[in-house]
């Protein structure tokens, strides 16, 4: 039999347990003790770390960039009824504001010649070069006639040339001087026509555009106007139209299939410009051109895209320009 004799107990080295873990294990029996939620919460939660909001970004300052005719079409219109013998008036400050070197128009004071209102200021044209820039304003103006009887008024027109830098990528529109005055520009280039096609008259197509203007500037009293549209068109008349006959006196198509007397098949699509005479109350004549998409649809035209513009569209191009007049379905 082995001794019952105590046997000296083994000096076993003790090593101490990172904290991290017992902290761990206490927090899963405190968890343990206030519920399933809890410990799911200390199971699952993340590594304690110092954690250092990102800075709020800070954008540039987004400028819109300056529109030069804008400039260009004030300094005239200001330019035009300023007085330089008086050059602390309000208007020769705003001036100066735009252009602080300028020169200013001088008026005799024995005279009393007033300052000449410049009526209408438009800008008509553009030139932008290497950090510069030139505007054509037409200043328009009523001149009365008075050696006739009764006496007439007609317009004077005035072109100025402005220059000046500025206007693009933030930077603000400086005006150089005083403006120029110059002829009248240039005539623009007139694009090559894309209408090749005549559609012949009381034709499907010519009928139904027919149709189809006399309600819409007659204010929709012709049946409406819905009956004249592809679905998904949306479309407005002007309500003060003042027209008390209206005819349809040419067509033209960019494509042969509008020209057919017969409508095509499903789908077909053609643009179409349109030459209006419109007669009013007064029986003056107004010669009016309008631009559409057409498409056939159930054995007749539609009118899918009113052009609001002059411009012909390209072949190809989307209907959905900014240049048409389109809305949601109905």
């Amino acid at each position: 039999m082995p001794s019952l004799r105590k046997l000296r107990p083994e000096t076993v080295p003790v090593r101490t347990a990172p904290r991290g873990p017992r902290l761990v294990r206490l927090a899963m029996w405190g968890a343990l003790g206030a519920g399933p939620l809890a410990l799911a919460a200390t199971l699952y939660a993340p590594p304690t770390a110092v954690v250092q909001a990102a800075p709020a970004p800070h954008p540039a300052e987004a400028r819109t960039p300056d529109d030069p005719r804008g400039a260009a079409e004030l300094f005239v219109d200001l330019w035009l009824r300023a007085d330089g013998t008086d050059a602390d008036s309000s208007i020769a400050t705003a001036v100066r504001g735009l252009a602080p070197e300028v020169d200013l128009p001088k008026r005799p004071r024995s005279t009393g010649v007033p300052a000449a209102a410049a009526g209408r200021v438009v800008a008509v044209r553009t030139t932008v070069g290497p950090g510069t820039w030139t505007v054509v304003v037409a200043a328009v103006r009523d001149q009365t006639e008075s050696a006739g009887s009764p006496k007439t008024v007609t317009p004077l027109v005035r072109y100025y040339a402005v220059s000046g830098t500025g206007g693009t990528e933030g930077v603000p529109v400086t005006i150089g001087g005083a403006p120029a005055e110059v002829a009248a520009p240039d005539p623009a280039a007139v694009p090559a026509t894309q209408f090749t096609h005549r559609v012949p008259a009381g034709g499907a197509l010519e009928t139904s555009l027919g149709e189809f203007v006399r309600a819409y500037l007659g204010g929709g009293q012709s049946g409406g106007l819905e009956r004249y549209l592809s679905p998904g068109l949306r479309l407005s008349s002007p309500k003060t139209a003042p027209y008390v006959r209206i005819e349809v006196t040419d067509v033209l198509a960019d494509a042969e299939a509008a020209t057919a007397a017969a409508v095509p098949a499903d789908g077909t699509t053609a643009r179409v410009r349109i030459r209006v005479s419109g007669e009013d109350k007064q029986g003056v004549r107004w010669p009016l051109v309008y631009r559409a998409e057409v498409t056939a649809r159930a054995g007749r035209w539609e009118v899918s895209v009113l052009e609001s513009g002059i411009t012909d569209l390209p072949s190809g191009a989307s209907s959905s320009s900014p240049a048409a007049v389109s809305g949601g379905g109905r």
